[in-house]
């Protein structure tokens, strides 16, 4: 159940039942020569959604306006301070909290969204009984294991195949255009030296890559790759999911 899609009255009836909710986070920022500006976002939402079938929740809308500023030089990305999404966040989660909300279950798509996210978090828990989890979509074993056998180390940093793949299978395939030929690989330890999005000034990352894939060959992606995908990572959210909304332990703050 979509939360913008429902009434109140419909709410107030899930709220009797359960007290999780899915949020998708994602961006709005450039993906390569055939990946849609809002590839992040539309990845978050449909595993977001499809794990909440799976798993009898309600979806908040997505948050797609988020930091990026590193793709500013490539027209189409739209990036807000770390801070502001930061705070955003926190205004979400306390005017859900008001409601009966606690327990909220973050799907990312964009990995510059996680170091405020988890300040957000740490808020949370800090005034309240309320407690947040944050998963990237691609954060599961099974769904790691499909894009090693689909791409191998060709899945990159960014652009990659995997999530070109999913929006392939949720709404067009662009051609590859600029991106038929592989980009330049990746040096050993980059991917982990630049972990959560930690890239240089927007004229420095256009330069160091011109069409914006960050070791990612997305010309491998394929509809059928990105059906799997989703499935697969929809039904491993919905797994996590219900663990989280079990009554465990309360994440680490």
């Amino acid at each position: 159940m979509r939360l913008d899609l429902a009434t109140w009255p419909e709410v107030e009836a899930y709220l009797g039942r359960s007290r999780g909710i899915v949020i998708p986070a994602g961006s709005t920022e450039q993906h390569g020569p055939m990946g849609l500006i809002g590839t992040d976002a539309i990845c978050a939402e449909r595993v977001a959604a499809g794990a909440a079938d799976l798993a009898g929740a309600m979806v908040a809308p997505t948050l797609a306006y988020t930091p990026a500023p590193f793709n500013l030089g490539f027209p189409g990305t739209v990036s807000v301070p770390e801070a502001l999404f930061e705070h955003l966040v926190d205004e979400i989660l306390s005017s859900l909290e008001v409601h009966g909300f606690d327990r909220f279950y973050f799907v990312n798509g964009h990995g510059a969204n996680l170091a405020p996210l988890e300040r957000a978090a740490a808020t949370v828990r800090e005034r309240a009984s309320a407690d947040v989890r944050i998963r990237s979509w691609w954060d599961f074993e099974p769904v790691n294991a499909l894009r090693s056998a689909y791409y191998g180390d060709w899945e990159g940093m960014h652009a990659t195949p995997s999530e070109v793949a999913i929006t392939q299978s949720t709404h067009r395939t662009v051609p590859a255009g600029l991106a038929v030929s592989p980009p330049e690989p990746l040096p050993p330890g980059y991917v982990e030296r630049h972990a959560g999005d930690r890239h240089g000034p927007p004229d420095e990352h256009r330069r160091r890559f011109p069409d914006g894939r960050v070791g990612s060959h997305s010309a491998l992606a394929t509809p059928e790759h990105g059906a799997a995908l989703l499935e697969t990572a929809a039904a491993a959210v919905a797994e996590d999911y219900a663990a989280f909304t079990a009554g465990g332990s309360r994440e680490p703050a």
